[in-house]
C-alpha cells in the first residue's frame, strides 16, 4: 500500500488530471450536468419509494431513510466498480506509450465516483433531518463503513478491470450479477422476516454489511459490533488483496490485449 502512495505522489500532476477528465467526462453535453448526480439517486428513491412503501414499508420505521440508505451504498457500489471495470482498457492508449502506474486509471474513476457519493451523502443527511431523526456524534462513526466500502470498491475494481482485458463478456455478466446482488441486499425490504441462519447468510454480502452499518448508525441509532467491524474491513482488504495481487502478476500482459 505504501509503495501504491509514493507512486500516485510521482505521479500525481497525471493523476489530477486524470480525475477531472473522468469527472467532467461523465455529465458532458448534459443540460444539467453535474446536477444528475443528485438528481438520479432522487428519482430512483422516488419510483421505489412509490412502489414499495406501501407494500414493505408500513412495517419498517422511516422507510424512507431505510431505503435510502441502501440505495446509496448500492449505486455509489454499482457506479465505482461499472465504471472502475473498463477503466484499463479505456486509457490502452496512454499506457502503451507511457510507463505509468496502470492502477492509476482506475484509482482516478473512483475518485470520481467518491465525488458523486459524497454529493448525495449531503442530501441523504437533509433527508434523515427531515425525517425527524436528531443525528448524534455516532454519526461520525459513518466514515469506517464509506472508508471499508472505498477500499472494497477499489478490489473489486482492480479484479474487474483485469478480467475485462482478457475477457470481454464479464461486462455482461457483471451487469446481471449487480442486478441480482441489488435483490440480495435487502434494499428495499427487512430480513427479519427470515429465520435466524437465512438473516445470517445476508452477512456474506459485504454490499448488505455496508448497508447494515449505516442503518443501525442512522436509524437504530446503535454501534455494531466488534465482530461487525472486522467482517466489513475484513471483506475490504480481501477484495484489495486480491485484485493487488492479480495486478502484480499480470501486469506486463494487459499490453498484448489491448
Amino acid at each position: 500500500m505504501l509503495s501504491i502512495v509514493q507512486k500516485l505522489k510521482k505521479n500525481q500532476f497525471l493523476f489530477q488530471q486524470l480525475v477531472h477528465r473522468d469527472f467532467t467526462k461523465k455529465y458532458k453535453r448534459t443540460v444539467l450536468g453535474i446536477a444528475w448526480s443528485v438528481l438520479s439517486p432522487l428519482l430512483s428513491l422516488f419510483v421505489m419509494n412509490l412502489v414499495f412503501s406501501t407494500l414493505l414499508g408500513s412495517e419498517i420505521e422511516h422507510y424512507t431513510i431505510y431505503l435510502f440508505s441502501g440505495q446509496l451504498i448500492f449505486s455509489f457500489f454499482s457506479d465505482s466498480t461499472n465504471q472502475g471495470m473498463t477503466s484499463l482498457l479505456n486509457n490502452a492508449e496512454i499506457f502503451t506509450k507511457v510507463n505509468v502506474p496502470k492502477y492509476m486509471f482506475l484509482f482516478s474513476q473512483n475518485v470520481s465516483s467518491l465525488i458523486n457519493f459524497g454529493i448525495t451523502l449531503l442530501v441523504y443527511f437533509v433527508f434523515v433531518l427531515a425525517d425527524g431523526i436528531v443525528p448524534t456524534w455516532k454519526f461520525l462513526l459513518l466514515i469506517y463503513p464509506v472508508v471499508c466500502l472505498v477500499v472494497f470498491n477499489l478490489g473489486m475494481g482492480l479484479i474487474l478491470s483485469a478480467l475485462y482485458m482478457f475477457f470481454r463478456d464479464i461486462q455482461y455478466l457483471y451487469s446481471i450479477f449487480t442486478l441480482l446482488l441489488m435483490y440480495m441486499s435487502a434494499i428495499f425490504y427487512s430480513i427479519e422476516a427470515f429465520p435466524q441462519i437465512g438473516q445470517n447468510l445476508f452477512l456474506l454480502n459485504p454490499v448488505y454489511v455496508y448497508i447494515r452499518y449505516f442503518r443501525k448508525i442512522v436509524i437504530d441509532n446503535t454501534i455494531p459490533t466488534v465482530q461487525f467491524h472486522l467482517v466489513a474491513i475484513g471483506y475490504a482488504l480481501i477484495a484489495f488483496g486480491i485484485g493487488a495481487w492479480i495486478y502484480k502478476k499480470k501486469n506486463h500482459s494487459f499490453l498484448y490485449y489491448v
